[in-house]
């Protein structure tokens, strides 16, 4: 199942058109995309029969953020060794560092986004995943029933921003407006071959930058829903981002930033790509 935020309605896609959920279930579920995860397993068992014939063609202009309004986003720094390596640290062996991207600099899949002036703006891919029940105190090895599906993201960081200061400002950094980009849509993770092992690209103005598999998470998405929750509750509707693979800026020499004019295109298997337009 997929589901999206078409124009700021709860949509779900089939054959390559949206179905409004709040008409097809004659009201019973609201039009509001947030609000579904609240209601997840009453919504999936609706949707398994639902008559999603007659859907509207759109474009990926309209869609926002499949989880538009979370209460909590996690992110997860250094969990791929190799960008850990990149970035002149060790890999984590406990839980890796953790901050949050303000809500406010989530955006859907294809925008345009204003540089933060004199700034240095990097790029990272990242399989989000999205909570779907509360989940606290969680087995690694039942983690997978919390989750509602996954997401694509950008975990775009102004680097100045970020490390600057006695001590650094990670969230501040991360979360300037746009610099959360998700979807196109959340899957289920039922519709993986292979939901442990997923490939992200990301590419500028069509060079590629990065390339990974989630296959190399140090912390896989289970795992890290078990360790957070076992610190505090996750509540339907939260996104975790799960961190980046190598390829980013501030890892290259030398370091390269992103620029007006450039074109980000930001995909992951199965799910489908995030395109960002960056302004001065």
């Amino acid at each position: 199942m997929r589901i999206a935020n078409l124009s700021g309605r709860l949509v779900l896609l089939h054959e390559g058109k949206a179905v409004d959920v709040e008409r097809v279930s004659g009201g019973r579920f609201a039009a509001d995309p947030q609000a579904v995860y609240g209601r997840w397993a009453e919504f999936r068992e609706w949707a398994a029969t639902a008559d999603l014939t007659g859907g509207a063609p759109f474009s990926p202009e309209e869609l926002g953020s499949p989880v538009p309004a979370p209460r909590q986003v996690l992110a997860i720094g250094l969990n791929y060794r190799d960008h850990a390596a990149e970035s002149g640290f060790e890999a984590p062996e406990g839980l890796p560092p953790v901050f949050t991207k303000f809500a406010t600099s989530i955006s859907g899949p294809v925008t345009e986004v204003a540089l933060p002036p004199g700034g240095h703006t990097d790029w990272e891919v990242e399989l989000v995943a999205v909570i779907g029940r509360e989940a606290r105190d969680v087995a690694e090895s039942d983690a997978w029933d919390y989750v509602a599906g996954l997401t694509a993201g950008q975990d775009l960081s102004e680097r100045i921003s970020q490390l600057a200061g006695p001590a650094p400002q990670f969230s501040l950094g991360k979360s300037f407006p746009g610099f959360a980009p998700l979807g196109p849509s959340l899957v289920t993770t039922d519709e993986f071959d292979n939901r442990d092992d997923l490939e992200l690209r990301c590419s500028i103005n069509g060079e590629e930058v990065q390339k990974g598999h989630t296959r190399d998470l140090i912390f896989s998405a289970p795992a890290l829903v078990s360790r957070l929750s076992a610190v505090l509750p996750l509540l339907p509707g939260d996104a975790i981002f799960t961190g980046t693979p190598a390829g980013v800026g501030l890892g290259r020499t030398p370091q390269r930033w992103l620029a007006p004019g450039d074109e980000l295109v930001t995909t992951i298997e199965g799910i489908g790509e995030l395109r960002q337009r960056f302004t001065a």
